[in-house]
């Protein structure tokens, strides 16, 4: 195989390796076919023959070599946020002009008026569509950039999609730029928040074949590659400054691999643009709240073990699971199938890669050991189950060390694994996705504005480490936003929570950026006033594993403004 003349970064016969820059060299040197495409100044994917990935891939190079899979966060409500009371003040109309709303996601209907002005020109600064290979923004390799021209030129069309071929098939990305940003159709009781902002719109490729084979991962899940969202964020971040505007951001897509500490590749990207001026980062907590597939355990100091008791249902493929242990003890595993066929207790001490089989099921179980996870500092057992046999798996968990510390252990998200996978003794806690749990950006859980109850699905806090996540809550329960069809319907997650909250950043943005009342307004500025601004219980404690630090209300952020927090 040879990569001259071929896009190794579309192709599904080139895999990508997501690495630092500062290791490159080191990659490169091991294999002769290869082509690197850098991302930023941090980060480099580096595209080898998939024909080379094999199970020793995380031994040889570690797992955060590998790019995530994300997949959207979730498949009335201006009024209890305080925005009709705030416009009703002349000096607080806001509405996000000047303002750009970047979006991370499955696309656009760009044709729905709902995203055009009254002149029926559009409100798309631009979409970059990375599905279809043509004509890349700038400074990219792949995807096709269409311009805010093109997409006039499309509207005026009998036929858009011959000029502008991109659509959003899934319905995602169209929800949530709708719900942050559409214009008003108050007879379908639609109410959009930043109704004069623009948009920029990241369409994503979808995950190569190769990397969900490995994780097991359905073929017909709709799934991302975490190095596709990292080169959105840079095209969101080059429009940001290409059009001198400051920009809202929503990534819209997220996954439960990896640490859930912060500390991941895209995670630690996403926190460092997101302390920029200018800039406001939010992200939806996740809908893992009562899924079942997280589990937290200690050791019984009596037995010396933990025993995680794991359901597979009938007809289960295959799914991955991933174990990280709290440093500095290190943590160790036996297995005991459905059947009771028992696998003794494997003790390691480095990185290493084992394959189990067994004599009565045709289960085959990889697991990959990484005695300290390259971003987290942590221990991380990787399980990916091969025809795993229906009936309760029991994993003992041990221990060896001289601090009481514990472990945590993720099945992949929704829509990458089925339902009749879950764990006996599921926490609902620490399951907030893996983006999410970034350190600066506003991460975002959903509630019912009827009754101010929880959404029950939301993720809950806080991150593996400690850190205080979810932000704030804001409306996700039977919120009104466009379909694909050009009709609305109502829609409940904190994708929905996330973009509710992403136009409220746009009209701060306006205020602070635009209008000159306060021109250095980033993410960390925005999430202390919004947290500032926040509605909370007298019955609860906060910051709160489910609330964060209360409810979502711009009034009230303006209202604590007068006291002279800033002029």
């Amino acid at each position: 195989m040879n990569s001259e003349g071929v896009n190794t970064l579309t192709s599904e016969d080139y895999a990508d390796l997501l690495i630092e820059n500062i290791n490159v060299p080191s990659v490169i040197q091991r294999f002769d076919d290869y082509q690197v495409h850098a991302i930023n100044f941090m980060l480099s994917v580096v595209n080898v023959p998939v024909s080379l990935i094999d199970n020793t891939t995380i031994q040889n190079f570690g797992y955060a070599v590998f790019p995530s899979l994300l997949g959207p966060v979730s498949l009335s409500s201006i009024e209890s946020s305080g925005i009709l009371r705030l416009r009703n003040i002349p000096n607080f109309n806001l509405r996000g002009e000047g303002v750009l709303i970047g979006i991370i996601d499955t696309g656009i209907d760009y044709t729905n008026p709902i995203f055009q002005n009254e002149d029926g020109s559009t409100r798309i600064a631009a979409i970059w569509d990375q599905s279809i290979d043509g004509n890349p923004p700038d400074g990219f390799e792949y995807g096709t950039e269409y311009t805010r021209d093109m997409i006039n030129l499309a509207l005026q069309s009998n036929n858009p999609l011959e000029i502008v071929p991109s659509v959003d098939e899934v319905g995602h990305g169209t929800m949530v730029a709708g719900i942050a940003g559409g214009k008003e159709v108050p007879e379908s009781d639609f109410y959009g928040i930043a109704t004069d902002a623009e948009f920029v719109i990241v369409k994503l490729k979808p995950a190569k074949q190769y990397l969900k084979k490995f994780f097991f991962v359905p073929d017909d899940a709709i799934a991302y590659q975490e190095n596709d969202v990292a080169f959105g964020l840079e095209y969101l971040l080059s429009m940001h400054s290409k059009l001198n505007r400051p920009m809202a951001i929503m990534i819209g897509v997220d996954t439960s691999q990896s640490s859930h500490d912060g500390r991941g590749t895209l995670s630690n990207q996403v926190t460092l643009y997101a302390a920029i001026d200018g800039i406001a980062v939010v992200l939806p907590a996740g809908n893992e709240g009562n899924a079942r597939r997280h589990y937290f355990g200690t050791i019984d100091s009596t037995t010396g073990f933990n025993t995680v008791e794991l359901n597979v249902g009938e007809n289960i493929a295959g799914f991955s699971m991933e174990l990280w242990g709290q440093r500095p003890n290190v943590f160790s595993v036996d297995i005991t199938s459905p059947s009771g066929e028992y696998v003794p207790r494997i003790l390691i001490s480095r990185d290493e890669f084992r394959e189990i089989t067994f004599i009565f099921e045709r289960t085959v179980i990889y697991i990959d050991y990484q005695m300290v996870e390259s971003q987290s500092g942590d221990q991380l057992i990787l399980f990916r189950f091969k025809d795993p046999a229906p009936g309760i798996w029991r994993i003992n968990v041990y221990s060896r060390g001289d601090l009481e510390t514990g472990f945590h252990i993720w099945l992949p998200m929704s829509g990458f694994i089925s339902d009749d996978v879950f764990f006996i003794r599921s926490d609902p806690y620490t399951t907030i996705l893996t983006v999410a749990n970034s350190l600066v950006p506003i991460t975002v859980t959903a509630y019912d504005t009827l009754d101010d109850s929880l959404l029950l699905t939301s993720s809950r806090g806080y991150t593996r480490i400690g850190e205080i996540k979810p932000n704030i809550a804001a409306p996700g329960v039977n919120v009104i936003g466009p379909t694909l069809d050009k009709s609305f319907m109502p829609f409940s997650g904190t994708s929905v929570a996330a973009a509710h909250t992403v136009g409220i950043a746009a009209l701060l943005l306006e205020w602070g950026i635009v209008r000159g009342n306060l021109t250095t307004m980033s993410s960390i500025i925005i999430k202390s006033l919004m947290i500032r601004g926040a509605r909370r219980r007298l019955d609860l404690v906060y910051p709160n594993r489910d609330w964060g630090y209360g409810i979502l209300d711009i009034y009230n952020i303006f209202d604590s403004l007068r006291t002279g927090f800033i002029a």
